[in-house]
């Protein structure tokens, strides 16, 4: 209760007193304990055995004391700044000779597809809409699945499969439905592309070109809040040299 790690036996005026105090620390810290007393309609006499109850000798040490545990509490409320050195770490990464290859690989292989298809699982569904959309002004088709658990592969004859490349957005890289999805694409020989946060994943290896951005993750309880910054980021720089490729007249 406030800074103790137990709770004091408290009486129905010191639960009033308590009540104000827990609602208004920020005030509370700056008060005199007469201002207190009218506060909570007590006297002062109150104020002093309610700080006993604290262990506090005073009125003045119980302040104290509060200031320091609303510091620790609002120290521990702030969200976490972003972490800028993380993307600048990445985007220092894409300009390596090696992230370079494997972008111009995966932009050669859509560059000979008419159909680019992408799919994604939470927050990554959001990313591979976006996608989908940065797309269409290279592709005629280009589309979201936005439920692969539920989206029939079956209309896709092989000869229209085989013109089609999937480009599979997951963070952690081992969604079950899309991972069902892609076995079913390779089965029908689809070029595969993967944008995921580690090489190391099943969606990476079941991919022709694995482009891995490699960050912190982070969680908000059960839900997964690493950035989406960096697929991003490789969505449209990979739009781009698809884009240089297609305008650039066959020899």
């Amino acid at each position: 209760m406030l800074f103790l790690n137990y709770t004091p036996e408290l009486s129905q005026i010191d639960l009033e007193i308590y009540k104000y105090i827990a609602t208004h620390i920020d005030q509370v810290i700056y008060m005199r304990i007469r201002e207190l007393a009218e506060k909570t309609h007590t006297s002062t006499a109150s104020i002093l055995r309610f700080c006993k109850k604290f262990e506090c000798e005073g009125f003045s040490e119980f302040k104290i004391k509060l200031q320091m545990y609303n510091e620790t509490i609002n120290q521990s409320q702030k969200v976490r700044a972003v972490d800028e050195s993380a993307f600048i770490n990445f985007i220092h990464r894409t300009s390596e000779e090696r992230f370079q290859d494997t972008l111009h690989e995966a932009a050669k292989i859509l560059a000979e597809k008419e159909m680019v298809l992408f799919i994604g699982a939470g927050s990554s569904n959001i990313i591979a809409s976006y996608g989908a959309m940065y797309f269409s002004s290279i592709f005629q088709m280009a589309f979201h699945i936005e439920d692969p658990s539920n989206h029939p592969i079956e209309f896709f004859r092989s000869a229209i499969a085989e013109k089609a490349c999937i480009i599979a957005l997951s963070v952690g890289g081992e969604s079950s439905d899309i991972i069902n999805y892609l076995n079913h694409f390779i089965a029908h020989k689809s070029a595969i592309i993967s944008i995921t946060n580690s090489a190391n994943s099943t969606i990476a290896k079941l991919s022709d070109i694995n482009l891995a951005y490699y960050i912190s993750t982070e969680r908000k309880g059960t839900t997964d809040i690493t950035s989406q910054v960096p697929a991003l980021y490789t969505i449209e720089y990979l739009a781009k040299e698809v884009q240089k490729l297609k305008n650039t007249p066959s020899l």
